[in-house]
């Protein structure tokens, strides 16, 4: 992708039975690509049905959100297993997605680790490489999301998988690009005019400011601003009209 061109992304399907998470139906209107859990950290067979529906209506790219089964933890929480069982789960979740993809007549574009399983194998070489190989074994024409310039990301593309480079629109950076803690109180970008300046520098520059206020440099294939936040579709509204102010095109990944 160059620097003209970028794909937006958001975590969705995250509701499960009578809890409503995030402000999926609108958000989807302001994207090129959906995470969709798989129903380990959050959503079930309904909410999936739904969201993959919606999706498809709205042309957006589709993709399995794997994570731990951790439903009181949403995903967030350490969970320590070996490779095979690692290699299952990852399996298995893109099953459920690819399931309802295909009752309706569309394909499944991409793989997006969630949470703690996400951040462990953006630092964990085996991890990585674990879910990079069970991704390819189901399909070696999707699309790998990870976090920009980590472990997953240079498996992903050791195995041979199309990768996509994410950055986050809402979240800030250690000075060795991996994601501030949740544990942290300046975890988070609240402000979306700051989220927008900051993605806009990413995606132009190659850029970002680390906490303690030098830059990294980083590669931005693929913005994500988390469904789960308040704010989430107040900053896809205004990563969209900032991006195409900038003279920045929003498209879906592979096209």
């Amino acid at each position: 992708m160059g620097e003209n061109f970028v794909d937006l992304n958001s975590d969705l399907g995250e509701s499960y039975g009578p809890y409503k998470i995030g402000q999926d139906d609108l958000v989807m209107k302001y994207i090129t690509s959906a995470n969709i859990a798989c129903g380990y950290h959050a959503g079930d067979h309904n909410v999936i049905y739904q969201t993959v529906k919606k999706a498809v209506e709205n042309r957006v790219g589709l993709g399995a959100h794997p994570g731990f089964p951790d439903l009181h933890g949403f995903g967030r929480r350490p969970i320590h297993v070996d490779a095979n069982e690692l290699y299952n789960l990852i399996v298995y979740q893109i099953g459920a997605i690819q399931a309802f993809s295909k009752i309706n007549d569309h394909t499944l574009q991409h793989v997006k680790p969630h949470g703690a399983l996400y951040n462990m194998a953006s630092k964990n070489e085996e991890m990585a490489h674990v879910i990079a190989q069970a991704v390819y074994d189901i399909d070696p024409k999707l699309i790998l999301f990870g976090l920009a310039g980590s472990e997953l990301v240079k498996m992903g593309k050791k195995v041979g998988l199309k990768v996509a480079e994410e950055v986050f629109a809402d979240r800030t950076y250690q000075p060795d690009g991996t994601l501030t803690s949740r544990k942290q109180t300046n975890a988070m970008i609240t402000d979306s005019d700051e989220a927008v300046h900051r993605v806009i520098r990413m995606v132009k520059d190659g850029k970002v400011e680390a906490v303690d206020g030098t830059d990294i440099r980083i590669t931005a294939d693929t913005i994500c601003v988390h469904g789960d936040s308040q704010k989430s579709l107040e900053f896809v509204i205004k990563l969209q009209e900032g991006l195409k102010n900038n003279g920045i095109i929003m498209k879906r990944v592979g096209m």
